[in-house]
């Protein structure tokens, strides 16, 4: 249940299920062995928005009771600056900026940064 997924999932096939709850159900087979660290690589990329916005919200709840860090890899910054503390540019494979997500967005140092912002975030 913490989840949001109950007992009458289990007996669902891969196409009787949305992409919520596939991705739910993803989230718990990853907390089943209570990890300090979660990895979320563009967990909410193919999910529509109000989706997008239940699952940042599990993920919230869940990272809050937990007391549980997660690792968030999208390339969505929108989303990146309203769920993530930290920022982590990357380039070519290589960190090129990082610090305080507020603080990356709104005084980007590296011209890849800047075009990245540019290119997503109209302000």
């Amino acid at each position: 249940m913490q989840c949001q997924l109950d007992e009458s999932f289990l007996g669902l096939y891969p196409g009787q299920v949305s992409g919520g709850e596939c991705q739910r159900a993803a989230i718990a087979r990853a907390l089943a062995q209570t990890p300090k660290l979660l990895i979320c690589d563009e967990a909410t990329s193919a999910l529509d928005v109000s989706v997008q916005a239940q699952i940042i919200a599990l993920l919230n709840e869940i990272r809050q009771n937990q007391q549980l860090s997660i690792l968030f890899i999208s390339h969505d910054l929108a989303l990146v600056s309203s769920f993530c503390d930290r920022l982590y540019v990357l380039y070519k494979g290589r960190v090129v900026e990082e610090g305080e997500t507020a603080q990356v967005i709104q005084n980007p140092r590296q011209p890849y940064t800047k075009k990245l912002i540019d290119s997503v975030l109209s302000v």
